[in-house]
């Protein structure tokens, strides 16, 4: 069988940083395969995946072989990387440029200059193989998360690749979205004979697809059997602390975000107990970032009453931890608010070594794993010491052992006396660490149980958890 990828004694360090992500690496996916890479955070799934793809390559110390279908990457031009090579993101946000369904599908067509009827051929096909012809006319913005991941697998397929790179692109999605997402994909690879690459830290959901898995750790990268693709974090949680009073009250709230759309969010009601670990569970677009957004103060209720006793002393988690990251290396992430918070360089040290970012103080943030960025900006929030914790997706690209440093500080900060409020489809994490759990639908909090009785009630969520 031929192969797909070929890479041979590559050695890659980004600039200023005094660990190399590979040392003399090797790895070898055969055409047609649909290959899973895993290893903890920061071990270089990302950047691997990226110096595949010669726009997107990382900047550095590079030495080795890289060839993709027996071509060397670095001769490839834009038009062959762009016929032969899609990549898909972790967050379709950083990925779609267009205002509109259609011009998405179309956009890389109209960058090749293909004919005018080439690309209507094309872009129907793709939307009838994937059946997304009902979106076709929709503006990007009005999509779930879970429909703007598919866009962008649709508009990479429009373009007929050999090779589809994804990473981590089901970190967003919630357990049936994942489900719908992994399908669509498995179709294109064994239907089209695409060759799939994907990045992912949760390697036990692609298990019934994947026909060969690989290891990166410590610079190497390892084929690993099928059958090592299980989760690591499974089993009943530690005891729910008690909640104090109420902090936030939410009543019979309405929200949405033009006057002319649906309501995202119609009489809501929800009650938050000091000291609580609240977990926020729902379906893609069922309203959980909303509910965070209105709590912060960024957007105001069009009806109802949205109460917030701890406003003057809290701290915001987005899902893009980009939008937290502001400074030119990670250790001036980390001081940035020292003087008006007082902390110092004692409590910054420690929070390099907690995060495993100590060899890293002097590199950019963007630079940074999608996961390594995730620990950052959330160790930036804890450094503040906020009296309210509101996130977003907070395990989002993380490892087991990642998700477990957060799962420690969180309960840090919890026993120091603050309010966990997070939206998440990371059920593993909920069942071991969550106080409650509200269960958005329809615009409404359906349920709100204590951690233990919503899943020993629950048929469905959670079950693979």
């Amino acid at each position: 069988m031929s192969a797909a990828v070929e890479i041979r004694d590559l050695s890659f360090r980004y600039p200023g940083c005094p660990d190399a992500v590979f040392e003399h690496a090797a790895l070898t996916v055969d055409a047609g395969s649909f290959a899973v890479l895993s290893g903890p955070t920061g071990s270089g799934k990302t950047t691997l995946l990226r110096l595949l793809k010669p726009e997107i390559a990382p900047a550095g110390e590079l030495s080795g072989e890289r060839r993709v279908f027996g071509s060397a990457v670095e001769g490839l031009g834009l038009r062959a990387s762009a016929e032969n090579i899609a990549f898909v993101f972790q967050d379709p946000e950083n990925q779609i440029v267009c205002d509109t369904v259609w011009h998405e599908l179309a956009f890389g067509l109209e960058n090749l200059g293909v004919p005018a009827d080439e690309m209507r051929l094309r872009v129907a096909e793709t939307c009838t193989y994937l059946g997304i012809g009902p979106w076709f006319r929709m503006r990007c913005t009005e999509l779930s998360g879970g429909q703007q991941q598919v866009l962008a697998l649709a508009a990479a397929l429009t373009m007929r690749p050999r090779l589809i790179l994804l990473d981590e692109p089901t970190s967003m999605l919630d357990p049936v979205a994942e489900k719908e997402f992994l399908a669509l994909l498995f179709r294109a690879n064994r239907e089209l004979g695409t060759t799939v690459i994907v990045a992912t830290h949760r390697a036990e959901a692609y298990r019934p697809y994947a026909t060969e898995a690989f290891m990166l750790e410590g610079g190497q990268i390892q084929k690993v059997p099928l059958a090592s693709l299980v989760s690591a974090r499974r089993g009943p949680g530690d005891p729910a602390p008690v909640a104090g009073d109420c902090v936030v009250r939410l009543s019979d709230l309405w929200f949405r975000y033009r006057r002319d759309s649906a309501w995202v969010l119609r009489g809501f009601d929800l009650a938050l107990g000091q000291g609580e670990m609240r977990a926020l569970v729902g379906g893609n677009a069922s309203g959980k970032s909303t509910v965070l957004a209105l709590i912060s103060g960024m957007h105001a209720p069009q009806r109802g009453r949205c109460e917030n006793g701890l406003a003057s002393s809290q701290a915001y988690l987005p899902q893009n931890p980009k939008a937290l990251l502001a400074r030119e290396t990670v250790e001036g992430e980390l001081a940035e608010w020292a003087p008006s918070c007082g902390y110092g360089e004692g409590e910054i040290a420690a929070a390099l070594e907690r995060t495993g970012l100590s060899s890293k103080r002097e590199s950019h943030p963007y630079d940074l794993s999608g996961g390594q960025q995730q620990l950052l900006a959330l160790e930036k929030l804890l450094l503040t010491r906020p009296r309210l914790l509101l996130l977003d997706e907070p395990t989002k690209g993380l490892d087991a052992a990642s998700s477990d440093a957060v799962a420690q500080r969180l309960e840090a900060a919890q026993a120091s006396g603050a309010t966990i409020l997070l939206a998440t489809h990371d059920f593993a994490f909920v069942r071991r660490r969550a106080t409650k759990v509200t269960l958005l639908f329809d615009g409404q909090a359906a349920a709100t149980l204590p951690r233990d009785a919503f899943f020993s009630r629950s048929w469905l969520l959670g079950a693979g958890g």
